[in-house]
This record gives C-alpha cells, structure tokens and sequence, in this order.
C-alpha cells in the first residue's frame, strides 16, 4: 500500500522561513524580474523580493539564500521605457550611484512592481498607476507597515544616540556603555534566566567563549521554543554580528538594537530589574486588595 505524499506546502515553508531569518526584514513583494545592471549587457532573471527598501535576488524560486541584494531607500525616480505601449513592463530605477534596468514578465506584474517599489521608497501611494482596487488596497497595507517600521527605526536610533550620549561623560566606566541586557553568564546560564523569566524579554547580551568577545542568546516562541545563539565579535572600534552575511555597527547597543529592528519588536532585551520591579508592585497590588477585603 502506498504512502500518502507529504502536504507541499512544507518545503516552501521552510524556504520562507530561512529567508526571513536571513533578513529579518518584511516581505512586501515578490516575483521573477528580469535585471540589467549598468555594467552588464545582458538581462538576468531572478526570482526578486521586495523586502523594506531592499530587493533581494534569488537564483531560483526555491533558493533559500539570495545571490545579492540592493538598497533602493535612495531612489530618485522610476521611469518606463515604453510608456505608450499597452503591454510594457519593462523601466528603469535610478539610483544615486547606479541605474538598474528590469522587465517583468507581462503588464499588470510591471505596475505592480514599479507600485510597491515607489510606496516603499517614497513612502506615498503613486497616484499615475492604472492599479486595480485590489492591488491599491495591498500597496495601502504595505505603505501602513513600512511606516510603523520607520517609526520603530527611527525611535531605536534615538535611543541609541541618548545612550551613548550620557555614557560618553564617562569614558572610565565600562558598565554605563553597557547594554542593561547584559549579563556576565554563561551560555547555559543565560538560557536558564530566558526560561525561567520570559516576562522580562527574551534577549541576553553575554560573554563570548573566549571571554574577549560577545554572544547574544534569544528565545522565540516559534512553533515551540527556539534558542538560539550569535556570536558578536569586537573590533577596534566596531562590532561584528556574525551572520551569514555579516552585519558591522558601531556599539554593543546598535547590536541589541540591529536585533530588535530586524525583528520588528519580536526580540526585547532582558532586563531582570525591571521584570522584578513589575512583579513588586503586583505583589503590592495584591497585598493591599487582600487587607481591605
């Protein structure tokens, strides 16, 4: 008797999920484009996703690492090559220091991309798109979420910026440039505190194994609890989160911040202090509504 097949859906599944723990960032869009860089002669098709203000390009549909990607946050216009012709999809993007020229393959999968692509980048709903009423309402919900992501970024920035603001006044104190996640524990240590404490946040900046550089430790709630550990390598002056595509930055706190960014607020420091100082005033809630009664 034969074996019923395995649900298809799984393999792509897995394949979504490995790109989002590459990226982090939100899939808008996606799609086969056909791309022609400056330097190149010839088009190249890519499966392509529409990630933020990224497009990251993939080999093949099911490629779970992309072959490259591009920042188009600094683009300066969209233009169609064939802007009298019914069936054109093909336009170029302009960008500060390149020009990329794409074809999709057929008219409605063109407006859409050049739609997403400008909503994104501008941050406003093209109003000279022949766009269906179902297509307006996706880019709508797209242009919602990539102004709450904005607004993240930007307020974790500032936080950022506060911080080594105030721990600049004090070179010689190494424990106020610290992030208040840290904690000077091991790795099974910190998995024990994110276990124990899951109301405190679910990310522990740590020690490395050789005690020269750093780690972070996370729990995720995905299908079940997922821990996992990256290690954070530090430079002269820089900070080395290595991932597959490494990530620089500046402080230990644009590392936690890289972190909660990417993950859109699903990843929050663990600060024991403040989970304990919670927890008090439940305590003293409680207390108090037991002795009047």
């Amino acid at each position: 008797m034969e074996q019923p097949a395995e649900a298809p859906q799984a393999a792509p599944r897995r394949i979504s999920q490995e790109r989002q723990r590459l990226t982090g960032l939100p899939l808008y869009f996606q799609g086969y484009l056909s791309v022609r860089r400056s330097q190149c002669q010839e088009f190249r098709l890519f499966w392509t996703e529409l990630r933020g203000t990224m497009l990251f390009f993939y080999d093949d549909k099911k490629a779970p690492t992309y072959s490259h990607k591009l920042d188009i946050s600094a683009l300066t216009s969209v233009t169609s090559i064939y802007p009298n012709e019914n069936d054109s999809a093909q336009f170029i993007l302009m960008l500060l220091n390149e020009k990329l020229e794409v074809k999709a393959d057929n008219c409605e999968h063109g407006k859409e991309w050049k739609g997403f692509i400008l909503t994104v980048t501008k941050l406003s709903v093209p109003l000279d798109e022949s766009l269906s009423l179902e297509q307006l309402t996706r880019i709508h919900e797209v242009l919602d979420k990539e102004k709450k992501r904005r607004v993240m970024l930007t307020d974790c920035s500032s936080t950022t910026q506060n911080k080594e603001s105030l721990s600049s006044k004090d070179y010689s104190s190494t424990v106020t440039a610290m992030p208040a996640c840290f904690y000077a524990v091991s790795r099974k240590e910190a998995i024990e505190m994110l276990e124990n404490n899951p109301l405190c946040g679910n990310l522990i900046l740590r020690p490395g194994s050789d005690s020269k550089n750093y780690a972070i430790t996370v729990r995720q709630m995905l299908d079940a609890p997922c821990i996992k550990h990256y290690r954070v390598t530090s430079r002269e002056r820089s900070y080395i989160i290595e991932l597959e595509r490494q990530v620089t930055v500046r402080s230990l706190q644009d590392v936690i911040s890289y972190f909660v960014i990417q993950t859109h607020g699903n990843l929050k420091p663990f600060i024991m202090q403040t989970c304990n100082e919670a927890l008090q005033k439940d305590h003293s809630s409680e207390s108090k509504t037991r002795v009047k009664s």
